[in-house]
């Protein structure tokens, strides 16, 4: 008998150049052999990384006649996967969309900000009100700078100590959510690493990343899209983890060697065909 792949609601923004949101998340999760239904919160020409003046259309009155009519045609979802959000119209349909599918895994990117500092469009109010996102979600996957702005710390410049590392993923995982990644992280032990908590088994894992000199849009985007391919097909945390550094980092690699414009983000056509290798679950460790 057939057996539908498993589907995830993908509420992110569209860029059409760029290599980022939606047109990574789109390819990678198919090519993962999940069915991925976009929910776009807004459509862009390109992403807003070096680009000049983007045309841009806000499409916040689309999200909640979306998951009416997807109410009304009883269509069941795996997952429900949130992003880059632009206003606070936007956390609501995001929370009105878990309301709707209870059982289906929860996986919220909390992109906010980089480098220390929130993207202009993210006010105070807006990285608030993250928080009450996160806290519904089984899955977060902020980056060094989002995991301070849901803390209410300042951003930390030094490495992390061990000590230092567990203590964040711990008091995340309080605010709500059972497994909680923290992506791009200057160990104190001289690593760049993707960390990671599972409440339930107060398990601490770590991935380490080779390091390239230079910075690619949509590598959060896809990092996360393939986590949640990686838990949608049964993988535990260390194993999820480790398949989306090492996939993230051969895109990278890959795109390096070729000496693309780095805004135009990552070859995945180039790379794609990989996610599914055995090879990408092999580099996790213990925290």
């Amino acid at each position: 008998m057939y057996k539908r792949p498993q589907r995830v609601a993908a509420i992110h923004d569209l860029s059409g150049f760029g290599r980022c949101s939606l047109t990574v998340i789109l390819p990678v999760l198919s090519a993962m052999g999940v069915q991925v239904c976009p929910v776009p919160t807004a459509v862009l020409s390109t992403h807003t990384g070096g680009f000049g003046e983007v045309e841009f259309r806000d499409l916040t009155d689309y999200t909640i006649p979306a998951l009416e009519h997807y109410k009304r045609l009883d269509l069941e979802f795996e997952c429900i996967y949130s992003g880059f959000l632009g206003s606070e119209a936007q956390i609501d349909h995001c929370l009105d969309f878990f309301a709707a599918y209870p059982n289906a895994l929860s996986v919220v990117d909390p992109v906010m900000g980089d480098h220390g500092k929130p993207y202009k469009t993210y006010t105070a109010t807006m990285q608030r009100r993250m928080i009450e996102l996160a806290a519904v979600a089984d899955i977060i996957t902020p980056n060094l700078t989002e995991a301070c702005i849901l803390l209410g710390e300042p951003y930390i410049f030094e490495p992390l100590t061990q000590s230092l590392a567990k203590s964040m993923l711990v008091r995340l995982a309080e605010k709500g959510p059972r497994f909680v990644v923290i992506t791009g992280v200057n160990m104190a032990v001289g690593t760049m690493s993707n960390i990671g908590y599972d409440k339930e088994r107060t398990a601490f894992w770590c991935v380490d990343c080779d390091y390239v000199p230079v910075s690619y849009p949509g590598t959060g985007d896809i990092f996360a899209s393939v986590l949640t391919g990686g838990f949608l097909s049964g993988d535990s945390l260390p194993i999820a983890m480790s398949r989306a550094t090492q996939f993230v980092e051969t895109a990278i690699k890959t795109t390096f060697s070729y000496g693309t414009e780095p805004r135009e983000g990552v070859m995945l056509e180039r790379t794609l065909h990989m996610l599914k290798e055995s090879d990408f679950v092999s580099k996790y460790r213990i925290l």
